[in-house]
This record gives structure tokens, sequence and C-alpha cells, in this order.
């Protein structure tokens, strides 16, 4: 176990100490209507680790409360996601439905208890009926029900008597409740359907606030770990548990910050949606963000939950950069795939003062890496070498193959271009060359100097094999939908050459020398056609990539006007063209500015606002248009002064973006001014340099393999000493300040 404890383990250590639990429990409670993604990976092993780390036990649980989505598909899947990752669960895996009759029995127990009715009302009427975060609720007048009654349609709606929708069984407890989710919650809810473990035996399914606290009490589960999404959720929990009376010892929930991460989206949904609209071969895809699909792209379980414990475990929601899962597995797979040779643009090279045949031996690994071993190089009078390698008129800089520059094959000669053989159409097609005899990689005594070695392979063994070249699937930072996909996500090269040796082994894994590492693939890949999956190339090339290609403004979608397409955006009448230029003189974004000029509930929120609190325009703008626009179409209220101090409290960088938006949440969940919320939970921004520059040492200190990386070469490292910054600051160390001191200081060392 590591010596650096996050504050979950801190607390478990606590509670042992203190005798509270004999034995610590864990469980990992997925919803079986989908696949596992990397986010359920963080989960995962943060709910193993900890049951390992103090010798308790971890169970597997199927949250199968909704049969319209659930299939045992999923669950198989979902097993064999968590056992690849190398934990073994804690005896048979459970499941919610187990429990169907024990749910029902405490729903009964809360009826006769006189805190729990049937309502009749419509899902309209009873949001309505809920408040607003800055009005209470009133109570259904179903609530007034009797005991005998509630018992009765609640044993009728268990027969299935109703139509769904018609009843539902709700929780009395307060409707003035400033925690939204304790204002008369359902417990039970009616749906017709085919549950896929219980059939057609119930017509009732609880919801998952009631059944998780009990199936956690009954498993003897003690540490119930959830994301941030479910704080509010807490308070419920504990109120299933104490008012149903369950004898300690009893469980308790905590929550910690999801994995987001930029470039991926993370919800099951959409990923369902691209797999049903066939935008991707399947869960499994190499595309896809899910454990099976990184699987099956040649990710190893070893290279993700070492990712998943660098990003630790915090208390605040941040983003993760995607980079530093990728260098996670270049890190992992440094020591353990072989360098081998692949051409993936095949040109035909014929060393006209070479005659006959040899076997060069080669290293699997060059001398850093510790590891030893060899194979057999085929070598011959014909070669081909990466098209990319020769330049009959080279720029500046180019170090490999041209007219006047010769370039060693790795690990054999050094060759000189003797003459251009090419087509009608002025394509080369052959390159005519010499070799220097005394130039033998290991035996050189020639006295050439070259600049380069490049990959090569010899045309009577080479193999030829089908690469499948990744990118991205999103191309946008924080996707939304598949408007978002990136079309270049997959590139398949047909006739790439490999060495032989390649086929020949159980090994799995290859780096393919200066292209990438690479995978056999699982489901296509046979000696007669060979098929590989890139896992990653070697280097990180899309944030050069990204800063080469100007981003795409995101399209901003209507309904058809006036008998327009379907997507076509109707032109700004004359008074909204005039507020689209008054808005951007205010410095608002074309995009925004065209949003508020055709959007006047949106406009003038806006407006109100910038009248409350004296700050920039832009800054308020961003939030009315990204987060109040998505709160208002959900009858949230908020009020415009609110949203103006919360873009007044990043502008002055008393909170940093990121922050800004869970104050955000907070705001509309529980009705608080941002000011309160910053001071109450002490989410203010680090800004003090000194503070900021200790952190930044720590983490140097802490990351001796990255930081000689770093100072080797790899510059995109710099946004994982960032992470890490922000990661042991809670969120809040000023990511300007943050950039300006870590520069100065891997400068400097």
């Amino acid at each position: 176990m590591s010596e650096k404890k996050d504050f979950l383990r801190k607390i478990v250590e606590e509670d042992l100490k203190n005798g509270k639990y004999k034995q610590i429990v864990t469980r990992f409670p997925p919803e079986p209507n989908g696949f596992l993604h990397i986010g359920h990976a963080k989960s995962i092993s943060l709910n193993f680790g900890i049951a390992r780390d103090y010798g308790g036990v971890c169970n597997l649980r199927m949250d199968d409360t909704n049969p319209t989505t659930e299939d045992m598909r999923y669950v198989e899947a979902i097993k064999d996601a968590v056992a690849w990752l190398g934990f073994k669960w804690n005896g048979e895996v459970r499941y919610a439905s187990d429990y169907f009759e024990k749910f029902y029995e405490y729903a009964i127990k809360l009826i006769k208890m006189g805190r729990a009715y049937v309502d009749s009302l419509s899902e309209d009427e009873i949001r309505e009926y809920r408040g607003t975060v800055k009005e209470p609720g009133k109570r259904s007048i179903y609530a007034q029900r009797s005991v005998e009654e509630n018992l009765e349609l609640f044993e009728r709606m268990k027969k299935g008597e109703f139509k769904d929708g018609e009843h539902v069984l709700r929780a009395k407890i307060d409707m003035a409740s400033p925690n939204m989710k304790m204002r008369d919650p359902l417990l039970y809810r009616i749906r017709h359907a085919t549950h896929y473990r219980t059939g057609d035996k119930w017509k009732i399914y609880p919801m998952y606030d009631f059944a998780h606290p009990i199936s956690d009490y009954l498993e003897g589960v003690t540490h119930s770990l959830c994301t941030l999404e479910f704080e509010n959720n807490r308070e419920l929990y504990d109120w299933v548990i104490e008012n149903l009376e369950l004898k300690p010892p009893r469980p308790y929930q905590y929550e910690f910050a999801r994995l987001n991460m930029n470039y991926t989206v993370m919800s099951k949904r959409k990923l369902l949606e691209l797999v049903n609209k066939k935008l991707v071969s399947g869960w499994d895809d190499p595309r896809m963000p899910t454990i099976a699909g990184l699987r099956r792209r040649g990710y190893t379980p070893e290279a993700i939950l070492n990712f998943c414990e660098q990003i630790g475990v915090a208390k605040a929601n941040s983003v993760v950069d995607v980079a530093q899962l990728e260098f996670a597995i270049r890190d992992d797979l440094n020591k353990k795939a072989p360098r081998v040779m692949c051409v993936k643009e095949p040109l035909k090279v014929t060393i006209e003062n070479y005659e006959g045949y040899e076997e060069i031996e080669a290293p699997y690994f060059p001398s850093d890496v510790g590891k030893e071993g060899t194979r057999v190089l085929p070598f011959s009078k014909t070669v081909y070498i990466e098209r990319s390698d020769f330049e009959e008129n080279p720029p500046k800089g180019y170090f490999r193959l041209t007219p006047n520059q010769p370039v060693r094959l790795k690990f054999a000669y050094i060759i000189r271009l003797k003459e251009v053989i090419k087509d009608k159409n002025g394509e080369i097609i052959e390159l005519k060359a010499e070799y220097i005899p005394n130039s033998k990689s290991g035996q050189d005594n020639s006295g050439i100097k070259v600049k380069s070695a490049i990959q090569w392979v010899e045309e009577s063994s080479a193999l030829k094999a089908e690469l499948r070249l990744y990118e991205r699937l999103y191309r946008a930072e924080n996707p939304q939908g598949i408007e978002d996909l990136n079309p270049d996500s997959l590139k398949i090269v047909k006739n790439a050459l490999i060495e032989p040796w390649i086929v020949k082994t159980e090994q799995e894994r290859f780096q393919f020398e200066r292209i990438g590492y690479f995978f056999k693939e699982p489901v296509d890949y046979s000696k007669e056609n060979p098929v590989f999956n890139q896992i990653v190339p070697l280097k990180d090339s899309w944030a050069k990539k990204s800063k080469s290609v100007p981003k795409e403004q995101p399209k901003i979608k209507q309904k058809a006007v006036n008998g327009g397409k379907s997507g076509e955006m109707a032109k700004l009448t004359k008074e909204q063209e005039e507020l689209y230029e008054n808005y951007l003189k205010l410095g608002l974004s074309r995009q925004i500015a065209n949003i508020f000029a055709r959007d006047k509930e949106l406009a003038g929120f806006f407006d109100e606002a910038l009248k409350c609190v004296k700050t920039e325009a832009a800054a308020v703008a961003n939030i009315v248009a990204n987060d109040v626009a998505r709160v208002l179409k959900e009858g949230i209220e908020i009020e415009p002064k609110d949203v103006a101090t919360l873009a007044k409290l990043v502008q002055e960088e008393t909170i940093s973006n990121k922050i800004a938006k869970d104050v955000f949440e907070i705001m509309i969940k529980e009705g608080k001014e941002p000011l309160a919320i910053v001071q109450e939970r002490g989410l203010k921004q680090i800004s003090d340099p000194k503070e900021i520059q200790k952190i930044i040492d720590e983490v140097i200190t802490d990351n001796p393999g990255q930081l000689k990386a770093y100072k080797e070469g790899n510059k995109k490292l710099f946004g994982f000493f960032v992470g890490q910054v922000l990661k042991k600051s809670g969120g809040k160390a000023n990511p300007r300040i943050v950039n300006e001191l870590l520069k100065n200081s891997l400068t400097q060392i």
C-alpha cells in the first residue's frame, strides 16, 4: 500500500482504530445497462484497493432495479472487466434483484410506520409540487391516505393492477427541505417490463436511493463509496437506514470525485448511442473509452491501474488530460514491448553491390530498458524502407536518405543512393543503392558518419499486414455528442510489411520502431492475415495537430423555420442584428452573441446580471449561455445577481473555472449564494506563489521518472506535472500561477 493515503483511506484507518468495524467491506455496484468505461476503472481500483489494503473484502453487486435497460450480456461484460483488471470479488456475484422481497418488506414497514404513502399525482404534478431551490414544495393530497389504504394500494401495485405511472410509493419526509432529494422522494414505481433475472414476477421496482442503502446493509458493507453526484443522496441514504431502525453495524456513504477526462465521454447513454447508430463497431471498439475497448486496443491492466493511482482520489471534480492515460500505457509498454520493424508505406530498395543472403542478430530491447533477448533479421539485396525515409528534394533538417546523404539500415549496413526509378506518372517506385561493406552495425570501421538509422524489412521474408491507426474518438476537448466525433479516428493501412519473427512469437504487444506501440488484433488477427491495432503512438502528436488546425466553431442548430431544411439557421431580423452587434461590442463571442440575439429569455437574464454586479461581460455570458440555459430549461430558478457574482469570483481569481462549475451546481441544488458556498466549503483558490511553489517542489520530488523523461525531451509531460499540482492542491491552485512557476522550476532543474 502506498505510504501516501487519500482521505478515504484515512477514514477507514480511523474506523478500524476506533473499533467501529471488525472487517472492512466495500462494494462495486454497477448497473448492468452497458459496458464499464475508464471512469469505472477508478471506482473499481478504489473499492477493491481499499478492501485489499486493509484485509477486507469487496462485493461485486449488480444494481439491477430497472428492467427496461438491463441485460445479462452486460453482467458478463462487467464481470469480465473486473477480473481482467486483476480483482477478485467476495464470494458470488450479488444482485440487487436478489433482495426484491426484502425491499418490499421494508417498504411495507415504512408504510405501517406512517413514513411512506402511495401517491397518485402525475409525473408533471409531482415535479411541480416539489418546489424550487428558493421555494418550499407542497405535499400531495394523497399523503393523507390511511395506513390501511396505502397498504392495499401498494399490494395492488405489486399485483400489476395499475398502469405504469398511475401510482408511486413515496417517503414522507419534508417538503420544505433545502435538499430537494428529501422532499418526499420516490421509493417505488410501476414497471410492466420483463426483468432479465426475475421475469414477470414483479410489477413494481425500487428506486436506487431506496435499494442502495438496504443492499449495502444486507451485505454488511462498511464504507459505501460513491462519486460526488451522489453527495445530496447521502442524507436520504442515512434516512432510510435510520427510519427502518436497522441494527448496527451500519454502512456509511462517502463521496469522491469521479473521473472526468477531456476528449472523452463518460455517459453510458451517449456510448450506447454510438453503438446503436453503428458509429463504432461495438462496445469493444478500440476507440471507445470502455474497459473492453481499451483491452481490445492493447492497453494493459497495469497501465490502467497505474493511471488510476496517479490521478489519485480527490474531493473536488476536475478534468484529467487524456494524455496522462496515454503516458501510463507508454510507460508500461516501454519496459515490456519488444522493438521490431514494420514499414507502413513500403518503398523498394535494390542494393546493387550486395550479393547473397545473411541473418543479422538484433536485440528486442535497447540497453537502457534493462531487458535482453535477440531475434534474427533476414537480409538480402532487396529490402523495403518507409517511403517517408527518402526525399529527393529534402527540406532543411532532414536526416534520412537523400541523393547526397547516406543512411543506416538499422542493425545492418550504411547505404548510399545511386538511382531513383519512377513510373510514367513521375511516382517513385524503386531506389537503386549501394551498401558500404565494412559498415555493419557494431562492426563499423568505414569512417562514414550518418545522422539517422531507419527501419526496413527484407523482401522475401517480409509479411504483409494490416495496421489500424487510431486517433481520439472525439475532436472536441469537451465533447457533447455525435456532432463532435472525429472523422479521422480510424485509418487502415492495408499493405504494411513486417519482419517475420512477429507472427512466430506468442508475444502480443510490440513497439514498431519509430511508429508506435501495436497489439495483435484479438478478433481479426491470424498468422496468415496479421492485423494490428495501434495502442498509442510513440509521442503525443495530437497536441501539435490540434494547434495547427483551427478549431471549428460549434454549429448552432435550430428547428426548420419557414419551410427551411432541418438544421438551417433562420436569418437574423433587423432588430436581432442590432442586438448581435451590441453583444459583440461587449466582448462576447460570435456564437454567444448569436444565441442571445435570438433568445430573449437568456438575453434578459444576461442583461439583468450585468446590472447587478460590475464584472466582465464575457465571463457572465459564458456562464449564462452554457450553464444557466440548461437549468432554465429544467424549470430551476436562479438569481442573475448570483451568476454575476460567480463570474466576478472567477475574474478576480478567487476561484478557478473548474471550481466555479462545482459552485454553480451547489447553487442550483441548495439555493445558496456563491460567496457563501466558497467560504463554507473552503473553495477559495490558492494564489500565493510561495504556497504553490511548495506544492510544485513536492510534486517534482515525488515523480523522478517523469522528471527524467521531461528533461530528456518529452515536453508533453508538462501537462502531467500541472495536473499533479492541481490534484495535490485539491483543485484549488491558481492554474495561471501554477503554469508560470512550474515552467520556471522545470527549466532550472
